[in-house]
């Protein structure tokens, strides 16, 4: 548990109490109670009384340590009683608020999204004061974009649904085994559906467990051997195809169902080059049906190296070296994090720590820099202070190089945050454009020039700012980015958040770029993202002496050292 969960129980249990239409001023108490808890700068494990935070009385006080001592917490298992789901999930419009809920609930009787749309229809939402024939076009437009099924999910709900199966394929009893296929086990960053190769001898009790399962929405198709179905989790919805396969058959019809299309076909040609036919059910060879222990088998059988599912996509894997791709193993370190400073959930310690659980040899802390206020950026003050914290602590981790850095704002004009007296006290300096993404292209590249021509930043942060499936970014001239890199000496983030990926496979695939990949995380949990990071890399056919965070220890440090 962090701040953050307070945080965001506070912010909840006002949110239900506005749904409710509660007494104002006990929502306002909640809401400064949260800020009160934000604005503060140390971590939970540093924080012995919250009633001693001015705008913390005793009844907040007494909810926070219920939910710090139980995990959970009665005011809002009872909000929850009393509201329905469906009106939490108006929030979701973008036009509406849980006041304006709340007179649609009051006034209409709107319960759904669905009936609030009829009563959008009917005319009956711009009667009410405080809304108008705007707002209700408005909400009905809004209404329409949220029930509309999306063709593709970004790569981040894809794995959201993905927990949410596996979590049940774990619980249900005569399977063998499992694994994800098709386009997520390829880390593809949208998808149409999710494919899972299931192990079994008994498909009928397998399917007939997996169509009672809460979520299981509607079955499209059920058949001995496979089972489709619609899956719902909030107000998204996705398919599944579920295959049951025997023990001889798993890694053939696993490696089949990953795909991609283009690389069962290159592998079909090799196949046949060699007299040979593949499928999913195995090799046939002279008559024989062959079968495989694992896909490294596989891939042994027609003299190829294990090739990772996140490579299989064009084909050309198979012609090239794979064995020097970077892996996960590979990398010594994280260089994007935040803390309790800024907009983190975890002091510096605990991130400290948690990398030492990660088995890393160095870490920078790099929190926000000033002009990002939004992130509780840090001044100069701060940041000094933050430094020395980090000097004073460092020989109680001997394990662990601790690195001094930031991540600084590019500003809308090209101008840095810190100046050069401030970046020189620093380990590490990071760049990146938190604002204005509208300028055009000349401006844009205008301030990433400013940054890569810097002496002291080391690399550019998410370069081109987008959030997959939700923001395209900024405009960036991409041959001009790689080309400034070179010149610059200045290396290119792989931002491993899932709603990031940036830069992409795309983008460094034959780039010849130096990159470092990173989770930017702002929860020890987010460390774990650099998976997503290095199977962005992996599909970039990016190798290992490309990325300065598999340098060793010692490596790294007289890289820092040496400077651009």
């Amino acid at each position: 548990m962090t701040k953050k969960d307070i945080i965001n129980l506070l912010e909840t249990i006002a949110t239900y109490m506005e749904l409710s239409l509660e007494n104002p001023f006990k929502v306002s108490a909640y809401r400064k109670a949260a800020a009160a808890i934000e604005r503060d700068p140390r971590a939970l494990s540093e924080i012995e009384d919250f009633s001693e935070m001015k705008g913390i009385g005793k009844g907040v006080n007494d909810v926070i340590t219920e939910y710090v001592e139980t995990g959970r917490s009665s005011i809002l298992d009872d909000l929850k009683e009393t509201v329905p789901v469906s009106l939490v999930q108006m929030l979701k419009l973008p036009t509406l608020g849980p006041k304006k809920i709340a007179k649609l609930h009051k006034e209409l009787g709107v319960v759904t999204l669905e009936g609030l749309k009829a009563e959008c229809v009917a005319g009956n939402v711009s009667e009410l004061s405080g809304f108008g024939k705007k707002t209700e076009d408005n909400i009905s437009k809004a209404i329409d974009e949220l029930l509309t099924r999306p063709e593709t999910y970004p790569i981040e709900k894809i794995q959201t649904f993905r927990k949410i199966i596996e979590a049940s394929l774990d619980e249900i009893t005569g399977i063998d085994r499992y694994d994800i296929a098709g386009s997520a086990r390829r880390y593809k960053e949208m998808s149409k559906d999710l494919d899972f190769i299931v192990q079994t001898t008994d498909a009928h009790s397998v399917a007939e467990a997996l169509v009672n399962l809460p979520f299981v929405k509607d079955v499209v198709a059920r058949g001995e051997r496979k089972l489709s179905v619609v899956i719902a989790h909030d107000l998204d919805q996705i398919g599944v195809d579920i295959r049951f396969v025997t023990a001889e058959a798993y890694h053939t019809t696993l490696h089949h169902f990953t795909g991609s299309k283009e690389h069962n076909v290159k592998m079909r040609q090799i196949a046949k080059s060699r007299g040979e036919k593949v499928s999913e059910y195995g090799v046939e060879k002279e008559g024989e049906l062959l079968t495989f222990e694992s896909e490294s088998d596989f891939f042994s059988h027609f003299d190829l190296p294990y090739i990772a599912p996140t490579m299989r996509e064009t084909g050309e894997e198979t012609d090239i070296e794979v064995s020097d791709i970077v892996t996960l193993d590979d990398i010594r370190g994280d260089l994007h994090m935040h803390t309790v400073y800024s907009d983190g959930a975890h002091s510096v310690r605990e991130m400290v720590e948690a990398c030492i659980d990660k088995g890393y040899d160095y870490m920078i802390i790099t929190d926000h820099s000033k002009s990002l206020r939004v992130a509780n950026g840090l001044d100069e003050d701060r940041l000094w202070q933050q430094i020395e914290e980090i000097k004073k602590i460092r020989p109680e981790y001997p394990g662990i190089d601790i690195y001094t850095g930031t991540e600084m704002d590019i500003l809308k004009d090209g101008s840095l945050d810190f100046s050069e007296d401030m970046l020189k006290e620093l380990d590490y300096v990071i760049a990146a454009i938190h604002s204005s993404f509208q300028q055009t292209e000349d401006e844009i590249m205008h301030r990433l020039r400013s940054a890569c021509e810097n002496p002291y930043v080391r690399h550019i942060a998410h370069p081109t700012g987008r959030l997959i499936g939700g923001r395209a970014g900024y405009a960036v001239d991409f041959e001009k980015l790689i080309q400034m890199s070179k010149d610059t000496r200045t290396v290119m983030e792989v931002n491993a958040n899932p709603r990031r990926l940036d830069l992409s496979s795309s983008v460094i695939r034959n780039s010849g770029l130096m990159l470092t990949v990173n989770t930017d995380a702002h929860h020890t949990q987010h460390l774990e993202f650099m998976e997503y990071g290095t199977a962005t890399l992996q599909k970039g056919l990016i190798e290992k002496h490309q990325v300065i965070n598999t340098f060793s220890r010692e490596d790294f440090r007289e890289w820092v050292k040496k400077g651009k």
